[in-house]
């Protein structure tokens, strides 16, 4: 599809790059005539057929095309999925960032990493507070998440208001801080909302979601059940409440708390910085002293929730921790649901884990930090916005969203179920899509950012489906003649030792073709090479059913 150039006009685009049709990679841009803010700017993991790729980050084309109209970006809160792209994309696009304190605190420490702390300017926003970046006024509401200092957005234009919710859940009796702001939404509502763009994660999930202090509950019975046992919860590193939780548990029961995994660390010793989780004196301790206590008192709170084959607990599991190992009278709490996609690797580490003789909890020790649906249409009640924009979800999230607002009576006319890159351009008169932007995903291999592509990638799953082989001949260039090999080599197609006889009329079959070329004078490289791919080819299938990658490689015997 053509990319339509996007006129400027005095209505507001709502611009998705991402965030839409997939959980992850949330990046939103919201232009008004010369202005563009951005709401978060996160990351997403690869598929299974992205072979080798480490992150998946959004292609922000459109931002750099138009470089001299972006304000800033605003964040509503601090997982990967929101703030994970962000020290990749300011290498690009150095605009200031606004986000509240745990959230900078952890985006700060991301910049750190990549040596951009410096050049990048941040403020620190509170709940209330407003910022005003060109043509656009954004205000900072309180809501509850599974991490702390969670925000809601409201967007003011000269169009109208936008209600962002970021992720969010209505939590009443919240670990740290406060209850959702829902005053706030309602006193927005009242002033006339022109749209709301709400978090679709749970949207097909029936009734409320459950407190956070419901957890609490459930770990208080369950290490009083296994009292005798050293106790191992895995969870989401940055779940600061459910980790100030396991802490307040292990301290009522007299345990030690070692903390491992290194984004584990990492988030807890800027939470306890900025005062975002309260732990008692002498209760954390290293790794190195849990062999001063007793196993029954002490408490391992790590990551590898998620079954991620390099977190702390993938390695306890497999024997390969250097300082932990799993065995009988180890309980192993996972205090986390796998993430779509993640389901077999999570069975995978708990099998292991049962294994050791490890007893493993993994059910009811969990709440989500998502609103289901009764927690969706108390904000659309509040906020009554005029359009309604689902956000946040694969499509069916999105879908059942659309269908709770049609249920609350917002015309199906004014519900917009965008995809990436789509321009949705709204005022209170009318709302439709016009035209698109460039989006997609940019792949990070390593220290490469966007070099890895589509090619490459089906390289790699050729390479890992079928192996490769590597035929190597020497010609004299002058004379057109064969002057060494042909000599063949594969690596994940046959075990040569016990393929003697395929390599040999391989060899063979390369040696009377490469021959006859060369006195028919066929002395073109690209033309051999071809003739070569073509004969081995055919051979290889008729004999294996199998299709390697075939490399020739001609070496010049004059040099």
């Amino acid at each position: 599809m053509s990319k339509k150039k996007i006129e400027n006009t005095s209505k507001l685009q709502v611009i998705p790059l991402g965030g839409l049709e997939q959980i992850g990679m949330n990046i939103t841009a919201f232009r008004y005539e010369d202005s563009i803010i951005v709401v978060d700017c996160g990351l997403s993991f690869p598929d299974d057929d992205m072979l080798g790729i480490d992150l998946v980050i959004p292609d922000i084309t459109y931002l750099q095309e138009n470089i001299d109209k972006v304000k800033g970006f605003v964040i509503t809160h601090g997982h990967e999925d929101h703030i994970g792209a962000l020290p990749y994309v300011l290498h690009e696009l150095n605009v200031p960032v606004y986000a509240t304190r745990l959230t900078m605190g952890i985006i700060e420490h991301k910049l750190e990493e990549h040596n951009l702390l410096g050049n990048t300017r941040r403020k620190v926003v509170k709940f209330g507070q407003s910022i005003n970046l060109g043509q656009f006024r954004v205000e900072f509401i309180r809501t509850n998440h599974s991490i702390v200092d969670a925000a809601a957005l409201a967007i003011y234009s000269p169009a109208g208001i936008v209600v962002h919710t970021g992720d969010f859940k209505v939590d009443y009796t919240p670990v740290y801080g406060d209850p959702i702001d829902l005053q706030r939404f309602a006193e927005i509502g009242k002033k006339g909302v022109l749209a709301l763009m709400c978090d679709s994660t749970n949207a097909e999930r029936p009734g409320f979601t459950a407190s956070e202090k419901t957890v609490g509950r459930t770990l208080a019975s369950l290490f009083d059940e296994h009292e005798n046992n050293r106790i191992i919860v895995a969870t989401f590193a940055s779940n600061v409440d459910r980790v100030q939780q396991i802490i307040n548990t292990a301290h009522k029961c007299g345990r030690k708390v070692v903390v491992e995994g290194r984004s584990m660390v990492s988030i807890i010793d800027i939470a306890q910085k900025l005062e975002c989780i309260q732990i008692p004196d002498n209760t954390l301790i290293d790794i190195d002293q849990l062999k001063d206590y007793p196993e029954n008192k002490t408490v391992i709170i790590t990551t590898g929730s998620q079954g991620e084959s390099m977190a702390a607990l993938s390695r306890m599991a497999s024997g390969q921790h250097r300082k932990l190992s799993i065995g009988a009278g180890d309980t192993v709490i996972f205090s986390s649901h796998p993430i779509p996609g993640n389901e077999k690797s999570v069975t995978n580490i708990i099998n292991e884990l049962q294994m050791k003789g490890a007893d493993v909890i993994f059910q009811d020790v969990h709440v989500s930090g998502h609103a289901c649906q009764e927690d969706i249409k108390l904000i659309y009640t509040l906020v009554k916005p005029k359009y309604s924009v689902p956000v946040h979800g694969e499509y069916r999230h999105l879908i059942a969203q659309a269908n709770i607002a049609r249920d609350l009576g917002i015309a199906k006319e004014n519900i917009f179920i965008l995809h990436s890159g789509d321009v949705l351009e709204m005022d209170d008169e009318g709302a439709k899509i016009k035209g698109k932007v460039p989006c997609g995903a940019i792949l990070v291999d390593g220290l490469g950012v966007g070099d890895v592509g589509n090619v490459v990638l089906r390289d790699r799953q050729h390479l890992a489906e079928d192996g490769i082989v590597i035929v190597v001949f020497g010609i004299d260039k002058e004379n057109g003649q064969l002057i060494s090999g042909p000599s063949i080599v594969s690596r994940g197609f046959v075990y040569v030792r016990e393929s003697d006889k395929l390599i040999d009329d391989a060899t063979d079959l390369v040696l009377d073709d490469v021959t006859e070329a060369l006195d028919k004078g066929i002395t073109d490289w690209g033309k051999l090479k071809n003739i070569v791919k073509d004969a081995l080819s055919d051979y290889i299938w008729k004999k294996t059913k199998r299709r390697p990658m075939i490399m020739p490689i001609i070496m010049d015997t004059n040099y």
